[in-house]
């Protein structure tokens, strides 16, 4: 391959302005209807599932939330890139692609709740359990995919992560593995602008993350993140191109976080709301509404069947966050390892006596 095929555009792949209006690519082609319309659906319950999860967590039902409001079309984009036998592999602001995968809303938020780990069977959904250390899941999605290979599997992985991961070891690691042994991976970087409060410009010199993708031997692309047309076909190539033997691609979706890094997070501090406002107008649902409005694909009847399904979602949130789970303190050694080593077993039994030792607290609250 010709470096200047590797080379990302100028500017990023846009099938579809701010405004609505359709945008002519002689690459890329413009998805179809019935993939537009599923497509709004999931920016639908993407929105609503982020608005009630922010809720839940100032209930106190979930412990954190990384909103990912204003970045659904990279989540709805990554669900629908893949194909059933394909793996994501997620961060932990993914919360909405995980769910795109088919995993139960109340089961994708049980590690920002606190119970477990992981709320879902990875294997049942393909999907990798969410992580909050920063790039571990694309060494994780590398090492699939090349397992795959190695099996003669066509099974595509796809890792997600944010600007913030490319000035991780692990990117760099990741990246050059991916590329070395050709493995169909693809990597697909939500540019949002900020790593917690740490803007872009102090995360790298180059002239975009995607060219980052040349340095290592595999293609890069840039791509509107707020127009999930262009994301649907930027990655719908990557995932083929990787499928069919074509190694890995690097993908970065241009995007912006429009709510704070989590709910500890106090954005006012270091952006301007002039900023947030301006992205604003780049809305990825909005404009997708436009754009399937003004083609005659989207009418109130529609919508308001998206609406509500994207209220039954919330609805079943609500009932599984706000039941008390059923804690078993045994489980903090039982899944360690598959046999229990005499360490932890010397501190089950050390928690045990302190447990059956200490008084048990009464409905009124005295003991």
């Amino acid at each position: 391959m010709q470096n200047t095929e590797m080379l990302p555009r100028d500017t990023a792949v846009q099938l579809i302005d701010a405004e609505g209006a359709a945008v002519a690519d002689e690459r890329y082609p413009m998805p179809d209807a019935a993939t537009l319309l599923r497509a709004y659906r999931g920016l639908v319950e993407g929105r609503r599932i982020n608005d009630q999860a922010g809720a839940l967590v100032r209930q106190g039902r979930l412990a954190v939330y990384p909103s990912s409001h204003g970045q659904e079309a990279c989540q709805v984009g990554a669900s629908l890139a893949l194909r059933d036998d394909d793996w994501l592999f997620p961060t932990y602001r993914d919360s909405v692609a995980v769910i795109g995968r088919g995993v139960a809303p109340a089961d994708a938020l049980v590690l920002l709740k606190g119970d477990w780990h992981s709320g879902y069977d990875v294997r049942a959904h393909r999907v990798a359990p969410q992580t909050t250390p920063l790039a571990t899941q694309l060494l994780h999605a590398v090492g699939f995919a090349y397992a795959a290979k190695k099996r003669g599997e066509d099974t595509v992985a796809l890792a997600l992560c944010g600007d913030g991961a490319t000035s991780e070891g692990d990117f760099h690691e990741a990246m050059n593995f991916a590329a070395v042994f050709h493995v169909p991976v693809v990597f697909l970087i939500q540019n949002n602008e900020f790593a917690i409060s740490v803007p872009l410009s102090r995360q790298t010199a180059a002239p975009s993350l995607a060219h980052k993708a040349i340095g290592y031997g595999m293609p890069g692309q840039r791509v509107d993140g707020n127009d999930v047309a262009a994301v649907l076909a930027v990655l719908g190539e990557a995932v083929e191109r990787a499928r069919s033997g074509g190694g890995p691609s690097l993908v970065e979706a241009h995007t912006y976080r429009m709510q704070a890094h989590t709910n500890a997070d106090d954005d006012t501090r270091y952006r301007e709301r002039s900023e947030v406002q301006a992205w604003a107008a780049r809305d990825p649902l909005l404009r997708l509404r436009a754009h399937l409005t003004a083609a005659g694909a989207l009418d109130d009847e529609r919508e308001a069947e998206f609406a509500a399904g994207a209220e039954e979602i919330a609805a079943a949130m609500r009932a599984a966050l706000n039941t008390d789970a059923e804690l078993d303190p045994e489980d903090l050694f039982r899944f360690v390892t598959e046999t229990r080593s005499p360490q932890l077993a010397e501190q089950w039994e050390l928690l045990r006596d302190e447990i059956e030792r200490t008084p048990a607290e009464t409905p009124g609250g005295a003991r």
